[in-house]
């Protein structure tokens, strides 16, 4: 899979690194060309200098054949803008944005962009996000019969109830990660793009609930 990513900083160059080092080809922007000294004399893939929200800069990076998109510069707005422009003209399924600001979240979330506070940023969120690969054991019970683990649920669930996942998987929602943050849904809660599912399922049917979950949700239905 391509990935182009904006910002060739700590986060950036990390996360670029990572992403070639599994397998994936990869093309970074910066405004600075010395940034991408970060990189090292062993990445392989595509460094571009120039605004990452310039449509012939984002195309000169590959933009077109992309499947994922990071906007992890030092700028709010212009990550937004980035992704925006990722997500609108170029039609990029995966786009995240970094935010410095967190109560800007809301409404970046509202545009369809997954977007992270800085203070809670890592390079493992940006992958989990940019390219979400089955589900993540995060915890078993003794007997190992028993796990939380975390899911990526396919794109039409979101906008649905979260109880739909518990009624159509028979596992159970434990909780979910919004904007970084963790929160206990209910009745009421509605999955929203970027949102980290994590569910309590017994271990032998994760596989069965990882696969409904890899789908539409109209398709368990009918």
């Amino acid at each position: 899979m391509h990935v182009v990513i904006m910002g060739c900083g700590r986060v950036g160059s990390s996360l670029a690194t990572e992403l070639e080092a599994a397998g994936h080809s990869v093309s970074i922007i910066d405004q600075a060309r010395e940034a991408f000294r970060r990189l090292g004399p062993d990445f392989k893939g595509t460094t571009v200098t120039g605004v990452g929200f310039d449509r012939d800069i984002l195309r000169e990076a590959g933009i077109e054949k992309a499947e994922a998109f990071a906007a992890v510069s030092n700028g709010d707005n212009s990550n937004i803008l980035a992704a925006r422009v990722a997500r609108e003209m170029f039609n990029v399924e995966k786009v995240i944005a970094r935010i410095y600001d967190p109560g800007r979240a809301e409404i970046y979330q509202r545009l369809g962009i997954p977007t992270v506070a800085t203070v809670l940023w890592t390079t493992d969120q940006i992958l989990r996000n940019l390219i979400p690969e089955g589900s993540r054991s995060e915890w078993r019970d003794a007997s190992g019969i028993v796990a939380l683990c975390e899911m990526h649920p396919h794109k039409d669930w979101y906008g649905r109830a979260i109880l739909l996942i518990d009624a159509l998987t028979h596992a159970r929602v434990a909780f979910i990660t919004r904007n970084g943050s963790g929160m206990i849904p209910d009745e009421h809660t509605v999955l929203q793009q970027g949102d980290l599912v994590h569910v309590m399922v017994a271990e032998k049917d994760t596989a069965r609930v990882e696969a409904i979950l890899a789908q539409s949700p109209e398709g368990e239905r009918s």
